[in-house]
């Protein structure tokens, strides 16, 4: 990879990452408004550092150890940093389980988003499949009979790693789902400092786990992963300080993000069946929708007056 194409996947990393992680920066900061001073500092310090360097750099690890676990856990962590050519080469073999389990899960990220969670409609289309959400639970247990079926055919790990994508999905979306009625018990008064420094903590890391398996769309390549995803967690600490509501009167970045995870979940588990895409796809993609809606947002804002930020 030349140092253009390097440039270009840490860019759209970063980008991915910062979009994907508006929720979690509009919970952090709603949150952090109701807590004191010294709590508030101890986690905008001590939280970068769990964010960018532990949780972004754990998972990375992580999710080569679970892959390849032939290498374990020490082999796992120094083969991501190695330049060693048979290392490259095992990791480029066990990138269709890899790839086939994050991009089922991103996929049903999207689909939840789609079916079931309330958002401002950007495109046609969006407003029908909310009206009808009880399919989501036939639709996304039809989806992954489908990515099984076939993997089964070229790869049985691929296709337990769908699974396996599915069972993370369910887990860390009940997080997410339980996230905004544990908001409101923490937002009452007499709720310890520490209590919300948890929660915050756990919710990050939750949040963590959507940009970490969209990263590997871009590339195998951990520190860039890294890279990619620690600027885009500084970037959500920064909107979680000062920017958070001008960020809501963008309406239609979440439709962005949202967009923007179905497709790199699309490339991953097209490479997961074995389809060659080439690396500048996952950027393209990113930037491209990404811009798409935040244009349509400022031109929704110019149109009906700034800001606007009802729900649909």
């Amino acid at each position: 990879m030349n140092i253009t194409m390097i440039l270009i996947t840490i860019f759209g990393l970063c980008l991915f990452e910062t979009v994907s992680s508006i929720d979690n920066a509009i919970i952090n900061a709603e949150v952090l408004g109701s807590m004191g001073k010294k709590a508030r500092r101890f986690f905008l310090t001590w939280g970068i550092f769990f964010a960018v360097f532990v949780a972004r750099g754990l998972l990375p690890w992580a999710i080569v150890w679970a892959s390849i676990p032939s290498l374990g856990p020490i082999g796992a962590f120094t083969a991501a940093f190695s330049n060693d050519p048979s290392i490259h080469a095992s990791i480029e073999q066990a990138a269709p389980v890899l790839l086939m389990g994050g991009g089922t899960f991103l996929v049903l990220l999207f689909m939840y988003w789609l079916f079931i969670e309330p958002k401002n409609f950007g495109i046609k289309g969006e407003k029908f499949f909310y009206e009808n959400g009880v399919w989501f639970y036939a639709a996304s247990s039809v989806f992954l009979a489908v990515v099984v079926w076939f993997s089964l055919k070229n790869n049985q790990m691929a296709a337990f790693s769908a699974v396996i994508g599915s069972t993370a999905f369910f887990i860390t979306n009940g997080f997410k789902a339980n996230a905004s009625e544990q908001e409101q018990k923490l937002m009452k008064k007499g709720m310890p400092d520490l209590s919300k420094l948890l929660y915050l903590e756990i919710i990050d890391l939750t949040f963590s786990i959507d940009g970490v398996l969209g990263a590997f769309a871009f590339t195998l390549s951990v520190p860039l992963i890294i890279i990619g995803n620690g600027l885009g967690a500084l970037v959500v600490r920064q909107i979680t300080i000062k920017n958070v509501e001008n960020i809501k009167n963008y309406r239609y970045l979440k439709n962005g993000a949202m967009y923007s995870i179905l497709f790199l979940g699309a490339v991953m588990c097209a490479e997961g069946f074995g389809v060659h895409v080439p690396e500048y796809v996952s950027p393209l993609l990113t930037v491209v929708t990404i811009a798409f809606f935040f244009v349509k947002s400022i031109i929704e804002n110019r149109k009906f007056g700034y800001p606007q930020t009802s729900e649909h």
